[in-house]
């Protein structure tokens, strides 16, 4: 599989590395939207032709059936899609097909329009107007013993069969629906899993997140007393129009101070516009979508105050619990482990440490809170039902997302959230930052190093 040309678009968009100096903040290349179609669609046939003969085999199913309708998209669907197609047209079905490992798996779209070259166009309307019974026509050519569709009790992301689809499907395929199996590992591993091609990429997609939040987190943006939330938070949304990338997710600018009462959550804590003021702790949490990979990240800046040239060293503790934190969770992981598993492992050793953990950590890829495990969830540290219970596997990509809480003593003891997400990789042995991670505070104004 060539990417050479995929990895040389997206060495276009590269920016300043998290923690460069302010001037250092160059605006990235904007490659073409027809060069970034050609990049991702050869990122989606090479995880094709990788990853759906692993899958089913692992699985033990003949044939893979999804459906989805216009704008009403199952959310693995709208992952096989070529970069063209902006949401299913009409009913797009995608079937998989198994025939073994020397004829391998047989891609085919019964869909009124063609899938690109990445599905074999297998319904011809003027032969057969019934695209029901043209499904049909090709299961029962084929005579597949288990044929897994998308429904899952548990996984949002696993469950994109919609009641009425799952209802035709079945009248359509008569005597062989009882070969219909509810499945979710399928969805789950497919979009679990990463390939060497998009870590490739991803490092870079990262590295632009993290150049656009240390320059939001700068003299470039704020001006003490006079920039507010608002107005940090709309800049990223505009920064992100400029590159044209993907903002899947509502930026978001807090602050915690010491009149203020301790940070739960931005939305339901903090106003929506706040000036940013001198002895402020700021918090951004950013999200950047490219090329069909997202990001999810976290960081945190101190507003100096006039005369100061560094943090309150209770601050600076506070962060560095933070990260521990990190080390402690990232030391942990392994492949079988439950989500709720590492979350119980984790949180006693740290606490263990003398630390005030909370842990509320996702997978990331395809989508911003991806498949995968959740390892705890921010308003419950006991575990979480169904959805914790989902094992850790490798080649799998993390946004590594916790806190740490910790009086400050320059706050006369009051407790501050110190919140970090930072995305990784887990290959199976070992852990890995996909592009770093934060160790200090960013502060505005920069200081010389």
């Amino acid at each position: 599989m060539k990417i050479r040309a995929a990895l040389l678009l997206l060495a276009a968009i590269g920016a300043a590395p998290a923690g460069a100096d302010p001037a250092d903040f160059a605006a990235p290349g904007v490659p073409a939207l027809r060069d970034r179609a050609v990049a991702q669609d050869r990122l989606l046939k090479a995880r094709l032709d990788a990853l759906i003969p692993k899958l089913m085999r692992a699985n033990n199913v003949d044939m893979w059936i999804l459906i989805a309708r216009e704008y009403n998209e199952d959310p693995v669907v709208k992952t096989m899609l070529p970069a063209n197609w902006m949401s299913a047209r009409r009913r797009t079905v995608l079937i998989f097909h198994d025939r073994g490992p020397e004829k391998g798996v047989e891609r085919l779209g019964v869909a009124r329009y063609p899938i690109g070259d990445l599905f074999d166009a297998a319904w011809d309307p003027e032969k057969q107007p019934d695209q029901w019974a043209r499904i049909a026509e090709i299961v029962r050519a084929r005579d597949p013993q288990r044929i897994a569709v998308n429904i899952s009790d548990t996984f949002a992301l696993a469950d994109g069969l919609s009641v009425s689809q799952h209802r035709q499907l079945a009248a359509a395929l008569g005597p062989l629906a009882p070969r219909l199996v509810s499945h979710d590992s399928l969805a789950l591993g497919w979009l679990e899993t990463r390939i060497p091609a998009e870590m490739a990429m991803y490092r870079t997609i990262m590295r632009s997140a993290h150049a656009m939040i240390a320059e939001g987190l700068s003299e470039k943006v704020i001006t003490p007393s006079v920039t507010t939330t608002a107005d940090v938070l709309w800049w990223y949304r505009e920064r992100l129009a400029d590159l044209r990338l993907d903002p899947w997710c509502q930026p978001s600018v807090s602050i915690q101070r010491p009149t203020q009462e301790t940070f739960r959550i931005a939305a339901q804590t903090v106003p929506v516009a706040q000036a940013i003021e001198p002895g402020d702790l700021l918090h951004v949490d950013f999200c950047a979508g490219y090329l069909g990979l997202k990001t999810d990240t976290q960081q945190m800046a101190y507003v100096l105050k006039p005369g100061e040239t560094e943090a309150p060293k209770g601050l600076v503790a506070g962060f560095a619990d933070a990260n521990r934190v990190q080390d402690i969770l990232i030391a942990n992981f392994k492949t079988g482990r439950t989500g709720n598993e590492l979350l119980a492992i984790a949180r006693k050793q740290a606490i263990a440490a003398g630390l005030k953990p909370v842990i509320y950590t996702h997978a990331i890829g395809n989508h911003g809170h991806g498949a995968g495990p959740w390892i705890g969830a921010w308003e419950d540290q006991g575990g979480v039902a169904g959805m914790g219970e989902y094992p850790i596997n490798p080649d799998t990509a993390w946004s590594i997302e916790l806190a740490a809480m910790k009086p400050v003593p320059e706050w006369g003891g009051q407790e501050a959230r110190f919140m970090l997400e930072v995305d990784g990789f887990f290959d199976g042995k070992s852990f890995r930052w996909i592009d770093g991670r934060q160790t200090e505070l960013h502060l505005i104004p920069r200081q010389p190093h």
